[in-house]
């Protein structure tokens, strides 16, 4: 067809994705809104920067200003890149969620694989404080896989409906929360105080150790995404439409809910437990283009990233020099936005 374009295509590992010429070009501008969005919040601060010396200092051309540069590289610029990677990876797991539950309210944050995630950290945080920071994206990852796990243990019976995942995924969640809360109970004030502020959701203070514990996820999880979008696609359709089109169902459909767990808990062990991304991400990137999961996941990806940075950017103005956590901001705006998706999905 005339709209769409291979990007990728190996026949030896049997990938093909196509993407909609029109989605191309609204991840262009996305992408140009997200770098302004960044260089604006890092222009801002208690030591303010002019936006055009930030956009020079970024691309290396000397302003005159040794300030300039110390301020952004070792402030400012890793914490803005946190941000956008953790929204593209939070975003990229709920489309994923969405798309193997067939469910548009499905969210990492939602059904408990970002709790299962937040226990595990709050449990290194709190019991054993003394080991390295990275060591927390490692162990988010593996309590947002064993919650991802039993929840697909429990919704499994001859095959795994999707709403039944979502039922028991929020049953998963409340009680994996109730645990972290008795965690924090019992806990040394010290951690105690740690593990709050990270459960609040908030890039502040991240640094470049943070930024690089974080990008190895990314740069294995990210394309692992992109690669099973066509099999994505099939599993949108259907069950039956899947296994006719050759689809093995329980196995990519295990396999898609551990690329999911592992972007989402790699994301909150970086900043804590960020929520409604996931579910907010995908459904603005479907009222921009009705292109396949192909040229879904890169728009999603890239709205993910601009609503973090936002977010922090807001966090940081609204109550100055009080700062609120972006995680904060997020839930403001996607507690409302979710139950408008429940009464719109209640009325079809």
């Amino acid at each position: 067809m005339k709209n769409n374009f291979y990007i990728f295509r190996n026949s030896k590992l049997g990938v093909s994705l196509r993407i909609n010429q029109q989605s191309l070009l609204i991840f262009c501008i996305l992408t140009i809104i997200t770098f302004l969005a960044m260089v604006v919040n890092i222009s801002y601060g208690e030591y303010p920067i002019p936006i055009l010396a930030a956009i020079q200092t970024l691309l290396g051309i000397d302003t005159g200003n040794f300030d300039y540069g110390f301020v952004i590289y070792n402030l400012r610029l890793p914490r803005t890149l946190v941000a956008s990677c953790v929204g593209m990876a939070l975003a990229i797991s709920g489309t994923i969620l969405q798309g193997i539950t067939r469910n548009p309210l499905a969210d990492a944050s939602v059904i408990g694989v970002n709790a299962g995630a937040g226990l595990a950290a709050v449990s290194v945080i709190i019991l054993l404080p003394s080991l390295p920071l990275g060591v927390l994206p490692l162990s988010a990852f593996v309590g947002a896989f064993a919650s991802a796990l039993l929840i697909y243990l429990l919704a499994f019976d001859r095959g795994t409906h999707p709403v039944r995942l979502i039922l028991i995924g929020v049953g998963i969640a409340a009680a994996v929360k109730a645990v972290t809360n008795l965690l924090i109970t019992f806990g040394e004030i010290y951690d105690v105080s740690q593990a709050l502020v990270w459960l609040a959701g908030s890039v502040n203070g991240r640094t470049w150790e943070q930024f690089f514990y974080l990008l190895p996820w990314l740069i294995v999880f990210i394309p692992l995404a992109f690669i099973n979008s066509t099999q994505l696609n099939a599993l949108a359709l259907g069950d039956d439409i899947a296994k006719n089109l050759g689809i093995k169902i329980e196995l990519q459909r295990s396999w898609l809910l551990l690329i999911s767990s592992a972007l989402a808990g790699a994301a909150v062990a970086t900043a804590g437990d960020v929520s409604f991304i996931g579910l907010i991400a995908p459904h603005i990137a479907r009222q921009l283009t009705n292109d396949s999961y192909e040229g879904l996941l890169p728009i999603t990806a890239i709205i993910g990233a601009i609503l973090i940075v936002i977010s922090d950017f807001l966090g940081r103005v609204l109550f100055a020099p009080l700062e609120i956590p972006c995680g904060v901001i997020t839930a403001i705006i996607g507690a409302p936005y979710f139950i408008f998706l429940l009464i719109k999905n209640r009325k079809k």
